[in-house]
């Protein structure tokens, strides 16, 4: 039996991880902001930590934000906590970690040319967003380009504030692992969805804002043309993911891993499986953007299978089933 303190424990995906963790007789010391419980306190680390095996790390300021004024929390939060959270470790001899990151590090997804082969498009455009020219071209030739899954050895390239502080953590964990000897795996999760997601909010997924609006009887407005293609993997895989984590590794390293379906799908074609199972409102495409989005990125899952022992089994149709119905916080 492993003893892991799980930060963000109340959260919507923390709550699926310590549930699966204890569901296989490991014991679950739960900090969250909720309670009181501050990751960035080093009094209640000190008063949490001593005796736990693990660290699965889930706190964290999520999504887009509203714009640069959100810049110091998001440093605050996910930076600036993961690092007391590591040197308190590093005090309290807990040696191993389990860091929630995300998709969002790569920028763009892995894209292939035919003149150039595999490239990196540059970030769109305000310009070519306004006009409704949504698909990236290649930074060579300006030809177009066809999305393929990425890898964990893509080069990263974060795009907004939240992407930039995920992977901010992944090198401070880096750092731990070399200093201390300790193992640090970075999980780095897909487009998360499931029970107890939060509602609409300007930090919430895509999911989460058609389903609130669904909830509400609005249409979902769908952005750009609808033809965003991502990887959705449901919180209780994301969960078995964590708890996969658990074992294995190479002490004194990080790795990442994606935790992903492996599986393309439209966020239009998500908007409209939430809409049938609910019954309507038919989603409406707006052409609307976010300058911090991207436009396609999905996962290969390959080095999760290998390395983890790890496959997503929940699919797109029964996972949006269930969805369409299920509980927000």
């Amino acid at each position: 039996m492993t003893k892991a303190l799980v930060t963000g424990a109340a959260g919507f995906i923390g709550s699926q991880v310590a549930e699966a963790l204890e569901a296989r007789g490991h014991e679950v010391i739960g900090l969250d902001l909720r309670s009181g419980d501050d990751v960035r306190d080093r009094a209640v680390l000190d008063r949490l930590l001593p005796g736990a095996d693990v660290v699965v790390h889930q706190a964290a300021k999520v999504g887009l934000g509203v714009d640069v004024g959100d810049l110091p929390d998001y440093a605050s939060v996910n930076v600036f906590g993961t690092a007391v959270l590591l040197a308190a470790m590093a005090e309290h001899g807990v040696g191993r970690l389990v860091l929630a990151s995300s998709m969002v590090v790569y920028g763009e997804g892995a894209y292939d040319c035919a003149r150039h082969g595999r490239v990196r498009p540059r970030p769109r455009s305000s310009a070519d967003l306004e006009r409704g020219s949504f698909e990236p071209r290649c930074p060579r030739c300006g030809a177009g380009v066809a999305f393929v899954a990425i890898d964990e050895d893509a080069p990263t390239d974060p795009r907004n504030a939240y992407a930039t502080t995920k992977l901010a953590q992944e090198h401070l964990a880096a750092n731990w692992a070399r200093e201390t000897g300790g193992t640090a795996t970075a999980l780095r999760y897909h487009n998360v969805y499931g029970p107890r997601m939060p509602r609409n909010t300007p930090y919430s997924g895509v999911a989460a804002i058609f389903r609130s609006a669904l909830e509400a009887g609005r249409a979902p407005r769908v952005f750009e043309d609808g033809g965003q293609t991502r990887d959705f993997v449901h919180v209780r895989d994301v969960a078995e993911a964590n708890v996969a984590a658990l074992t294995g590794g190479e002490p004194g390293t990080l790795t990442a891993y994606n935790i992903a379906s492996g599986e393309p799908h439209t966020v239009g074609e998500m908007a409209a499986a939430l809409a049938a199972q609910r019954g309507g409102p038919e989603p409406v495409t707006t052409g609307e953007y976010r300058l911090g989005d991207v436009r396609h990125i999905l996962a290969s899952p390959q080095r999760a299978a290998v390395g983890l022992g790890y496959q997503a089994r929940i699919g797109f149709a029964e996972g949006m089933k269930e969805f369409a119905t299920a509980p927000l916080a």
